[in-house]
């Protein structure tokens, strides 16, 4: 589950720096596997929420919608995992 104390692994790429804490960011390389888990979930989420792919119907160009499809994705996919998890 995705929690607020989590650490993020992630690539060398020097966006991360300002966008993630020091104290919950390792950059690491691809070969150590710890960034598939986010890699899996970005994928994911681009195949459950389809209006991240501009040529369907369900496209909005408002960035609350997006922020509200998001919310509801994640909520819903962590509870699903705790659920199972149980």
């Amino acid at each position: 589950m995705y929690r607020q104390c989590a650490v993020c692994y992630t690539d060398f790429w020097e966006a991360y720096l300002g966008v993630l804490p020091t104290q919950r960011h390792r950059a690491v390389g691809k070969e150590t596997g710890k960034t598939s888990k986010i890699e899996r979930f970005n994928a994911t989420l681009r195949q459950r929420v389809s209006r991240f792919v501009r040529k369907t119907l369900s496209f909005s160009k408002k960035l609350e919608n997006h922020i509200g499809a998001i919310w509801y994705f994640v909520h819903h996919y962590n509870e699903t995992l705790s659920v199972a998890a149980d």
